[in-house]
């Protein structure tokens, strides 16, 4: 029998590495440590964790912060149930960690620092691409905190993938070929087919593209994460067209990896925190005709710097 159709290589072209993986959670040196203050139940390997025992509508102590501050940094994003919140309360407990931000593109809550995701039958959702929020600003967003205000009965679950993971994961030669490279990051791609032209062009000015590096290292952990995402890294400085397009395609395919995700299935009362310096989500659109009505808060970040 004839093997010819077989590849030649476990790598394929422009594909991910089959075979084991790298699944490390915590950066080098850090040793498992209990929490104290609440329970924490892992969802993944490597990447999110429900917490038991902390009410998000009332303030935070600094040690409750300061231990979920390291289960979100050990975790990635964290999964909050039958919590009773506000808009208000969730821009509250979101401040803990920094400044709001607001956004322009994306309908406001009840608060210009509050946006709200209201997807219908007549309004589906496009947020069903892998991607990291706001990363077209100098300084992309450091987290963020969602909310369901109406699930719908099936389906429209959240997937997050670890970027350090997948930058773990690369094969040393591509490792070595990204580290110090930048890409550019801009915000109409993400937006152009479901905003009115003439708020795109308003805020182009306020907006310009943006560099950051392909490799960022996390500012609190120091873990080198993966920082290009599909909805809007555009091309790679210095590199040609077919050059760059070929590299972000084989980096964007990364996140798709299953050993780097979570998934989380929304119920009533759910919230998620995740950090933004180090994931990837991608907001699964399976729920129509049904209707899915979200509120998030996004938590101002720094600039990216590489190694």
């Amino acid at each position: 029998m004839s093997i010819d159709f077989l590849r030649s290589s476990a790598t394929p072209a422009d594909g991910i590495l089959e075979g084991p993986r790298v699944l490390r959670r915590l950066p080098e040196g850090v040793e498992e440590r209990p929490y104290e203050l609440f329970t924490l139940r892992p969802l993944g390997r490597v990447i999110g964790a429900e917490i038991e025992g902390v009410g998000l509508g009332a303030s935070l102590t600094p040690r409750v912060r300061e231990e979920l501050n390291r289960a979100l940094l050990e975790w990635k994003v964290l999964f909050f149930r039958e919590q009773k919140m506000t808009s208000e309360q969730q821009r509250v407990f979101a401040s803990h960690w920094g400044a709001l931000e607001t956004n322009p593109f994306i309908p406001q809550g009840d608060n210009n620092e509050v946006v709200r995701f209201t997807r219908t039958a007549g309004m589906p959702g496009y947020e069903n691409i892998w991607h990291a929020d706001v990363t077209w600003r100098p300084a992309p967003a450091l987290g963020s905190v969602l909310r369901l205000v109406e699930v719908p009965p099936v389906g429209g679950d959240t997937m997050w993938a670890d970027m350090a993971a997948a930058y773990d994961n690369l094969p040393a030669d591509v490792r070595e070929r990204v580290d110090g490279l930048t890409a550019v990051h801009d915000f109409v791609p993400g937006f152009e087919r479901f905003t009115d032209p003439d708020l795109l062009a308003a805020h182009r000015n306020r907006f310009p593209p943006v560099e950051h590096p392909i490799v960022r290292v996390h500012p609190e952990t120091g873990r080198r994460t993966l920082f290009v995402n599909q909805a809007f890294t555009t091309h790679v400085v210095g590199l040609g067209k077919p050059e760059s397009d070929r590299l972000l395609r084989y980096l964007f395919l990364q996140a798709h990896t299953p050993e780097y995700q979570v998934r989380f299935r929304w119920t009533r009362g759910a919230v998620a925190f995740w950090d933004n310096r180090a994931t990837q989500h991608y907001a699964v659109n399976d729920y129509h005709p049904h209707n899915r009505v979200a509120e998030r808060v996004a938590i101002v970040g720094d600039r990216p710097f590489g190694a």
